[in-house]
């Protein structure tokens, strides 16, 4: 009985808070497709992690990434810290991410960069199948900003690459190989070109990070994993906390 009366009790906070969030946040989301997502499991390992600790307190105001994702890149890079290659994350905003892999190859002692790319000026390539995107986007951000956070973190691994990715910088970094690949563009061409261009470049084993997978507002990147994850050289993880990871095979 007192099963049946908590699962009828989650069902019910579930639709009333799916209801304002569908009114006061997120106009896009469609009922047929999109669900509050309140999982029962507890476990929450970043809580273990003093280090990751530490960094979020000090990275936490620079990104729009949600705790559960940062740890999430955080543990990732980890495990692909045997893997030769460097780091690449393609949308940085204000750098929080991409500073927090800079500090997680640094605390693991990898031999990389870790290399954060973005125009500075918001979001490029939209098209018909970003549902709430029209171009230029989070420009309130600036090289600065993310150099006054890479010296917060007192971090030398890192590099920042202004300009549409690949067309304008890509070429800064063309012989290099990459283990790990943060895509964080919000729209559809953007993400799709940034896979195509880096995709030759990873080894067996290495691992994309696609965020913005699953929500309302970035349907084109959700569109765009759907179409890729049945490839024969890849493993597809649909981590429904809004990322969406593929794992090279061959």
């Amino acid at each position: 009985m007192k099963k049946l009366v908590a699962k009828n009790g989650k069902r019910m906070l579930e639709k009333l808070i799916f209801q304002a969030r569908k009114t006061l946040v997120e106009p896009g989301l469609d009922p047929k497709r999109d669900s509050l997502i309140m999982p029962w499991a507890t476990y929450s390992p970043w809580l273990l992690d003093k280090e990751f600790q530490a960094c979020h307190d000090i990275i936490k105001d620079y990104t729009l990434v949600d705790l559960l994702r940062c740890y999430e890149l955080w543990h990732l890079l980890s495990q692909v810290a045997h893997l030769p290659g460097d780091v690449i994350e393609v949308g940085t905003w204000r750098g929080g991410t991409g500073c927090l892999l800079g500090r997680r190859a640094k605390n693991l002692g990898l031999d990389c960069e870790a290399f954060l790319c973005d125009t500075f000026e918001g979001v490029v390539k939209t098209g018909d199948e970003d549902s709430s995107y029209s171009g230029g986007e989070h420009a309130d951000t600036s090289i600065s900003v993310v150099e006054k956070l890479i010296d917060k973190l007192d971090l030398s691994n890192i590099r920042i690459l202004q300009g549409i990715f690949p067309e304008d910088t890509a070429h800064q970094v063309a012989d290099r190989k990459f283990r790990f690949c943060h895509i964080d563009v919000d729209v559809y061409q953007s993400g799709k070109d940034v896979l195509d261009w880096v995709w030759p470049r990873l080894p067996v084993g290495a691992v994309i990070v696609f965020d913005d997978f699953g929500f309302a507002s970035t349907t084109g990147i959700t569109q765009l994993v759907h179409e890729e994850e049945s490839r024969d050289d890849l493993v597809c993880v649909q981590n429904v906390n809004g990322h969406a990871v593929f794992v090279k095979t061959r």
